[in-house]
């Protein structure tokens, strides 16, 4: 039980749509920007500071000036950091970062264990923590706060209006607001697209399905109150395990009671053959999504981690569940 806890811990700590428009994260699409209006932004941005703010876990810090050295804790601070345009500043990330490919060029500070002596070494304006694992790094986070260091926990959004303050936050702490309001703009407007795409989807051809976060032999789900939930609700499809609540192991039993229409994995990039692993399960070959061969695996990150990427993570799944739909 302990080891299953202890995935369940990773999968909510590594729990953002591309970093920006450019393909550095930066948000520039070209060199071709216009320099009194980059002189102006930059302004406005330094006129934010300084600034009082109160973070996840009450805390009241005061930033000067603008951070120019970031370390990020988490990966999906670090995919919101990118996607507003702070690559350059980030020095440091954590252990599990993936998104943008440029964080293989920047200095890895720990996973679920900080190495607060190399977060410190990296010098950091601001260190951007995390409420899902705050509590467990509270020794660590005390340090770097004694060092002299902001660190700054953004909190633990579990559905998409919250994501929208994640992102808000972390603009606000960055100076970067004008960049965070795009980006949940767009966000809202690809949803919204998504939702129309989806809203012919009749009441008898809505499918139901079934998310499995960890596999057997301790199976775990997303009910209620996670970002699933929110993404089944935009592609206009039903969560067969609505009923319960965050994430929660559940029995194969009781899995075939539900019988979903939909299965979807999110485990295939650890887990070899991850379909095949649910559809060779003895007593699952009568439950419907295995008898219609409809058991898809999409990636974890673009579906559990509370950034721009959710959008992605959202088309994935409507095009494996109402397929008909995005047929070229």
């Amino acid at each position: 039980m302990k080891k299953v806890l202890s995935f369940i811990l990773l999968l909510m700590l590594t729990l953002g749509l591309l970093a920006g428009c450019g393909s550095d994260g930066s948000g520039s699409e070209n060199g071709n920007e216009n320099p009194d209006e980059n002189t102006e932004q930059q302004a406005s941005e330094e006129a934010a500071f300084p600034l009082t703010v109160t973070d996840a876990l009450d805390y009241d810090i005061t930033i000067d000036e603008k951070p120019e050295r970031i370390v990020s804790l988490i990966p999906s601070n670090t995919e919101i950091a990118f996607a507003l345009g702070l690559g350059e500043e980030i020095v440091g990330v954590s252990d599990n970062d993936n998104y943008p490919e440029e964080v293989e060029e920047k200095e890895r500070v720990g996973g679920m264990e900080l190495n607060v002596e190399a977060i410190i070494g990296l010098e950091p304006d601001l260190v951007l923590a995390h409420a899902s694992g705050a509590h467990n790094s509270e020794a660590a986070l005390k340090q770097i706060r004694d060092a002299g260091i902001n660190v700054f926990v953004v909190h633990d959004a579990q559905d998409i209006e919250s994501v929208y303050e994640s992102i808000e936050q972390i603009a606000q702490v960055t100076g970067t607001q004008e960049k965070a309001e795009e980006i949940v703009s767009n966000m809202k407007d690809e949803f919204a697209a998504l939702s129309e795409k989806t809203e012919a989807i009749s009441d008898d051809e809505r499918q139901s399905v079934f998310f499995e976060v960890a596999p057997a032999p301790e199976i775990y789900t997303a009910g209620k109150n996670t970002f699933f939930q929110d993404l089944l609700g935009i592609v206009n499809a039903d969560n067969a395990a609505q009923e319960q609540d965050g994430w929660v192991q559940i029995d194969p039993e009781a899995i075939v009671e539900l019988n979903p229409d939909v299965i979807i994995t999110t485990y295939g990039h650890y887990v070899d053959n991850p379909v095949e692993q649910v559809t060779n399960r003895d007593g699952w070959g009568d439950m419907t999504a295995v008898a219609n061969e409809q058991v898809y695996d999409v990636h974890s990150d673009l579906v559990s981690r509370p950034g721009p990427r959710l959008v992605e993570g959202a088309k994935e799944i409507a095009e494996v569940v109402y397929p008909e739909l995005f047929e070229e």
